[in-house]
């Protein structure tokens, strides 16, 4: 079984695979390995692919995107696609022209969805990143609830099939969904979401909301010494997470992702590694018992992997894995 056959329905009507493939690369000399990655995950049956305007490989997620395409792998519908609005054009003049211009970058019509990547305004421009004379970020004034009305109109005019969120805690999902005229509810909010930051509190709010949570940093982080202290415990060594692997004849890894799964929350991986996307897939091949769940449920500790601060995470946010 493999992840075009799991499929969650979002508030919207449409409906997204519960498990997606992250492309996010470190360095720039990885772009092209992002991009023959995106083409073995496609290949082995990931049809859902998670992307941003941050990332600067949107280009080479597409090309990977049309050549499954154009070898008759997939056809365009078979693919879900997540792309996302960068902070630098939170203004509502700039938003579909920025979704516009991932889509000439990525060389498709639309977008299965796009999403708000974080809840705070830098200063519009070129620079992804803009700073002052001290190295502070240069923020800008925006209220999110016009930025979400021009995410709206892209949805209407066909653009992006379906919007969301990511990053945002319940106050900010709350000022948009409380919002006077909204017309489209955000279908879900991508997070940081993992055995030591199980988020469960958001998850219950999402859940009462039907707001899909999408989690990111499933299997930890990679460990880019930028990102995280280096006595921060690494997830897949955890002890009871290596013995519960061995109990089902698993991988840490898979027992991380089941766990994802079996609680309801769209799980994005990645991986340059063939084998461990082949791996990944794997996931749909087992259950974990109930007894077992609330084992790992137990293993939560609050613990982030990337900046909890809004203004370090954009920061540092070239260190996290695939939100």
């Amino acid at each position: 079984m493999n992840s075009k056959i799991q499929k969650m329905e979002l508030n919207d009507g449409h409906s997204i695979p519960v498990l997606g493939f992250g492309t996010y690369a470190t360095e720039e000399n990885l772009r092209k390995k992002s991009m023959e990655s995106t083409k073995i995950a496609i290949d082995v049956g990931f049809r859902h692919i998670d992307c941003s305007h941050l990332y600067q490989n949107e280009e080479e997620i597409g090309q990977a995107i049309v050549s499954k395409i154009e070898d008759g792998t997939v056809k365009r519908e078979d693919i879900f696609y997540t792309s996302k609005l960068w902070s630098t054009s939170h203004r509502p003049e700039l938003v579909r022209p920025s979704l516009e211009n991932s889509l000439r970058k990525l060389n498709l019509d639309y977008v299965d969805l796009y999403l708000i990547h974080f809840p705070v305004s830098l200063k519009p421009g070129d620079e992804l990143l803009p700073q002052d004379e001290h190295g502070n970020l240069i923020l800008d004034t925006v209220d999110l609830c016009d930025t979400w009305e021009a995410m709206e109109k892209c949805k209407d005019a066909g653009l992006a099939k379906s919007i969301g969120v990511s990053n945002f805690n319940r106050r900010q999902l709350e000022k948009i969904l409380n919002k006077p005229g909204l017309k489209h509810r955000p279908v879900c909010n991508q997070v940081e979401c993992h055995l030591y930051l199980n988020q469960s509190k958001l998850l219950a709010y999402c859940k009462m909301n039907d707001i899909v949570l999408v989690a990111y940093g499933a299997l930890g982080t990679q460990r880019y010494k930028y990102c995280i202290n280096e006595d921060t415990p690494v997830l897949l060594d955890d002890p009871i997470l290596c013995t519960m692997a061995k109990k089902y004849k698993r991988t840490p890894a898979l027992i991380a992702l089941r766990y994802q799964l079996e609680r309801g929350i769209v799980t994005l991986v990645k991986s340059f590694n063939e084998e461990r996307i082949r791996e990944n897939l794997q996931v749909f091949d087992f259950q974990l018992a109930s007894d077992d769940m609330e084992i790992l449920d137990n293993l939560d500790r609050n613990l982030r992997y990337f900046p909890a601060n809004i203004t370090d995470h954009i920061t540092e946010d070239r260190c996290h894995s695939v939100s």
